[in-house]
């Protein structure tokens, strides 16, 4: 079961490797990107730096100003608020005009960049943050603009669960992105086909609708029934799979192959399969075995199936922070 993958198109934080622009003129590696970096197509940015910035620089801080969140740096009383903002929509939208997109990796925490739990101050003057958290002015725009596409920080990227969603979404999304390319039915129906397993563990009844919109009974353009399904395909990859959808996926697949195994090969998968639903074992374990089987009997509908490899598998790593569990 060789797969050929597309190579996503990934934004990503310049600071993550990429050049020495945190406002302290530092440099952060970051295992994840750095792992990523031979499957995909980089687009560095730092928004800091582009509105005029430089590195390095005294730190900016999201604050309250007259009700208002406000980006402001205080060693200088500068507010880059309204620069923030023209920059952010004047970048995503030269994204549109000129690429497509699959996918954000961005600095976590960030006051310009972070997309979740940055924090706000009540002004300029030295003092505790406030206790609500916030977006950051250039990630909270991507988030709004791009939010149906994997969009993730790279710490919350070292947790396990996160880490493999966002790479399952960010694959399948380069792959989507080729099928629009083409604007062919047949694209259409071999993409869904080739991820059944895979959407089913994420959201069958989403998967139910897709597979109405494929069939096309009213025969509408192409162009519109891509539209209607990609509505859908974000839908059902918006949170990862439940354990226990991943689970009956597994059980559906081992169906193809209930009259070739021996008991105690049924029974082996079985145990595995449970060390997985007690979180004894990762996922990838009685995916392995089920993707032995799906080989060694030439099973041409499975060995197509992404849910066995839904992204390269150098990428597979089982290290968790224990950080990020949320999966919101």
């Amino acid at each position: 079961m060789i797969r050929e993958f597309p190579q996503p198109r990934v934004v990503v934080s310049k600071c993550l490797g990429f050049d020495h622009c945190r406002y302290n003129g530092a440099i952060i590696p970051d295992a994840v990107v750095e792992q990523l970096a031979p499957y995909v197509t980089y687009l560095t940015i730092c928004p800091e730096v582009e509105i005029g910035l430089g590195a390095p620089r005294d730190p900016i801080r999201v604050v309250m100003m007259e009700d208002e969140h406000r980006l402001a740096q205080p060693a200088t009383g500068l507010d880059v608020t309204e620069r923030m903002e023209a920059f952010a929509a004047e970048y995503l939208d030269s994204l549109e005009a000129q690429t497509s997109i699959d996918g954000f990796i961005l600095k976590g925490r960030s006051p310009s960049c972070g997309i979740k739990d940055v924090k706000v101050y009540a002004g300029l003057e030295k003092g505790p943050p406030l206790p609500e958290k916030t977006m950051g002015f250039f990630g909270g725009a991507v988030r709004e603009r791009y939010g149906h596409l994997p969009v993730e920080e790279e710490g919350r990227l070292k947790n396990f669960t996160l880490r493999e969603h966002f790479f399952t979404s960010l694959f399948t999304a380069a792959d989507f992105r080729a099928v629009k390319a083409e604007a062919a039915m047949g694209e259409l129906v071999r993409f869904h086909s080739d991820n059944k397993l895979l959407l089913m563990a994420y959201n069958e009844q989403e998967l139910r609708q897709m597979g109405r919109i494929v069939a096309n009974p009213q025969k509408k353009p192409v162009a519109e029934v891509l539209a209607e399904y990609e509505t859908h395909l974000w839908e059902a990859l918006a949170r990862p799979p439940r354990r226990t959808a991943g689970i009956n996926v597994l059980m559906h697949a081992l169906g193809y192959f209930s009259k070739q195994l021996s008991s105690e090969e049924k029974a082996y998968f079985l145990d595995n399969l449970e060390k997985y639903r007690a979180k004894k074992a990762p996922l990838s374990v009685p995916v392995s075995i089920l993707g032995a089987w799906v080989v060694r009997f030439e099973e041409p509908y499975l060995a197509r199936q992404t849910f066995f490899a839904p992204y390269p598998e150098p990428l597979v790593t089982i290290s968790d922070s224990g950080k990020g569990r949320e999966v919101s």
